[in-house]
């Protein structure tokens, strides 16, 4: 019996929004209640479920209620994910969760530095049971059973500090602290000019994410020398933390990104003979 955990103390982290640019005051705080719950503090304490079905993609993962909207919950899904957390309530100042260095590596560090409590309530786990493949254009998602929780991912770029990677990984708590979590974000200084007429990436800088220009990365050295595949892991895993349990199952996904992965994830909500959960 695996029982439901949340942390054994409060942790408090500030930053700034990537995409924003404004500073962002988010706390950690234990709870009982056997869900997690996201908050904003700044708009009346608006409570925000993490459903899949109020979810968007844009550059980014973001929870939706009515007006209000909170951008960049991935890593920090994805560490609450791999930690066993499923039980926390998450107060946030600011439209959207810091990005501090453009990884999931100092939530990780937080969370095993702070422990976990278990709670009464049973986990449940979600089994694939069936696979299926999802397709747009050139990207790709496909699930399948698994006697464990792995993934696999390969991008290509035409770019000659990145070029074509592919990583498959079981994933465990070890493994994702050590391998995934400290891999950093990354853009094209290109896209930049683009992407802040849009409103994004105004908070982006050479200390939060990895940034190239036409030849090499401009603020290395890299973390890994597949630090960006790793990444896109790390988004992989945050995205389909919104079944809300544990995986057995293989996802593979090549050339996508957060809007593939929640559609996948939608998918397979919508189709209950494709999983067990139990």
């Amino acid at each position: 019996m695996i029982h439901k955990a949340t942390l054994k103390e409060e942790i408090r982290i500030s930053g700034v929004g990537v995409h924003s640019g404004e500073p962002v005051k988010l706390w950690l705080k234990p709870s009982e209640a056997g869900r997690i719950v996201f908050r904003r503090i700044d708009l009346d304490d608006r409570e925000f479920e993490l459903d899949p079905a109020f979810i968007e993609a844009k550059y980014c993962t973001t929870l939706v209620t009515g007006s209000g909207k909170i951008h960049t919950i991935e890593h920090l899904m994805a560490v609450l994910f791999m930690a066993g957390v499923d039980s926390l309530v998450i107060e946030v100042k600011g439209s959207e969760i810091p990005i501090l260095d453009g990884s999931a590596r100092i939530f990780a560090e937080a969370v095993a530095g702070t422990g976990l409590v278990n709670l009464p309530e049973q986990k449940q786990i979600f089994k694939i049971i069936k696979g299926f493949c999802l397709q747009e254009k050139d990207a790709v998602i496909e699930v399948f059973p698994d006697t464990c929780f792995r993934m696999t991912y390969m991008i290509d770029f035409e770019h000659p500090a990145i070029g074509k990677q592919e990583l498959s990984l079981v994933l465990e708590p070890a493994v994702f602290l050590q391998e995934i979590a400290p891999a950093r974000t990354f853009g094209f200084l290109k896209d930049v000019p683009f992407l802040r007429e849009q409103g994004f990436a105004l908070g982006g800088s050479l200390e939060n994410a990895l940034v190239l220009d036409d030849t090499k990365v401009i603020n290395g050295p890299l973390r890994f020398p597949d630090e960006f595949v790793r990444h896109k892991i790390l988004d992989l895993i945050g995205d389909f933390s919104l079944l809300g349990a544990p995986i057995l199952g293989h996802i593979k996904a090549r050339k996508a990104g957060h809007s593939l992965h929640q559609k996948a994830v939608r998918y397979l909500l919508e189709h209950p003979d494709h999983y067990n959960l139990s």
